[in-house]
Parts: structure tokens; C-alpha cells; sequence
């Protein structure tokens, strides 16, 4: 069975800054990035447990193309991934799990 995903809000305001970010230098590059993140959570959501285990109940997968991590939590019980940050590969890496 296939799981849903929610932005945390934190995450989702991260997710706009980076594709205002991108908008601003090339549309083309904020549609590449955006396909990428939502090609990612589809792939997150078929099989949440894939992907390493980086912090307590943390998971992460980084895009291909763009220098960012998807950061999530899985609730088996309402079957549902929490992103809970779009992180880029630059920012201060503890800092990831501090929300």
C-alpha cells in the first residue's frame, strides 16, 4: 500500500523559498526542481522505509540534480510521510532535525 505525504510547515516554506530562488534565475530550472522533489516523494511514498535512517526516526533522500534533501518521519499507523524539511546541501547539517 502506498503512503500519502504532508508538507510540515516548516518544510513547506522552505520548499517555496527554494523555487522563488530558482524563479528568479531561470523558470525552466524552478519547473526542473520542483518535477524532481515531487518525482522524489512519489518514489518516498511507494517505499517510505527505503531510504537510511539518518537521526532518531529521520529519513533523508537527496535530489539528483539539485543540491537539496527531502528530510521526512513515517507514521505507519495513518500510513502517511511527514517531510518535514527541504533542506539545501550547504545549510549547517544538524540543523536539519531541529524544527
Amino acid at each position: 500500500m502506498s503512503y500519502r505525504y504532508i508538507y510540515d510547515p516548516v518544510a513547506l516554506n522552505e520548499f517555496k523559498d527554494a523555487i522563488s530562488w530558482y524563479l528568479e534565475r531561470s523558470e525552466l530550472a524552478a519547473e526542473g526542481f520542483i518535477k524532481e522533489v515531487n518525482e522524489k516523494l512519489a518514489v518516498i511514498c511507494n517505499n517510505p522505509f527505503r531510504f537510511r535512517n539518518t537521526y532518531q526516526y529521520y529519513r533523508e533522500i537527496s535530489l539528483k540534480k539539485y543540491p537539496y534533501y527531502i528530510v521526512y518521519l513515517v507514521d505507519e499507523v495513518k500510513k502517511v510521510v511527514v517531510v518535514s524539511s527541504v533542506y539545501h546541501h550547504k545549510r549547517k547539517p544538524q540543523k536539519k532535525y531541529r524544527k
